[in-house]
């Protein structure tokens, strides 16, 4: 068993404190599902763990298997297990789908020991089968193109193919339609094992009727408020979050942008 520790995270942009002290444990194994308002930081933490410059950590502690992540480059960050889903992919021009995805699996692994092309051709033709995208998108440059959901499906392939310890999904279901929802559901369920944790980061519960997470927690004001089981993302579907602040005594307020 892996264990991703995010420890008292306190991170910045500029002069701005975004995060205040996130504490969360994900094991492989689990699914966890962060949700809460716009603005509390949700997408914050992603970047802070993966090591986007924007973001400063000016305290606290992210560990893998008790290694420190905050002090590996963000191309060892990867080396080392983790991957970002993100919320917006970005477009590279002249890098075909196919060579991105062989070239990040073999960099994970030893000299010698990379995949072979006949290998990575069938698993690349499955796993792009089992997302019901055209066999044509291997060779299109990456994302460049590609409608919303198109790049969206295109990070659950990334994610089947290279096969990373810890997932986080940035707001992996934003503008998918239902279809399009319940296929990248998939992908992500067929990752599910003790080899895997995922990090889940959505707005709305509709991913969790497909996706069935282990941990929920909400987070306002830059800080995990509150954990619990799925009834937890169903409470918040059905009464959204003043209940919380209520019950907390949070005042109506977020922390600033999210990136």
């Amino acid at each position: 068993m892996s264990t991703l520790v995010i420890k008292d995270l306190h991170v910045k942009i500029e002069d701005k404190e975004i995060l205040k002290g996130v504490n969360l444990t994900i094991n492989t194994g689990e699914i966890h599902a962060i949700m809460g308002p716009n603005g509390t930081g949700k997408s914050t933490l992603a970047s802070a763990i993966m090591g986007h410059p924007k973001y400063e950590v000016t305290s606290g502690s992210v560990t893998l298997d008790g290694e420190d992540v905050l002090e590996m480059e963000v191309d060892e960050r990867a080396r080392a297990g983790l991957f970002l889903g993100m919320q917006y992919p970005s477009e590279i021009s002249g890098v075909t789908n196919a060579d991105f995805m062989r070239s990040a699996i073999n960099a994970r692994r030893e000299e010698g020991e990379e995949i072979s092309l006949m290998k990575f051709i069938r698993e690349l033709d499955s796993k792009m089968e089992t997302l019901d995208m055209d066999q044509e998108m291997a060779q299109r440059y990456l994302n460049e193109g590609f409608s919303g959901g198109e790049k969206k499906r295109n990070e659950i392939l990334q994610l089947m193919m290279i096969k990373p310890t810890f997932a986080i999904l940035d707001e992996i279901d934003s503008g998918l339609d239902i279809d399009a929802l319940k296929v990248v559901s998939e992908g992500i369920n067929q990752m599910k094992g003790e080899s895997f944790g995922c990090l889940i980061i959505t707005h709305y519960q509709r991913l969790l009727n497909y996706i069935t997470p282990d941990h929920v927690h909400v987070m306002m004001q830059g800080r995990v408020v509150k954990s619990g089981g799925k009834d937890l993302a169903l409470k918040l579907e059905a009464e959204g979050y003043d209940w919380i602040k209520t019950e907390l005594g949070i005042e109506d307020e977020t922390v600033g942008q999210e990136a």
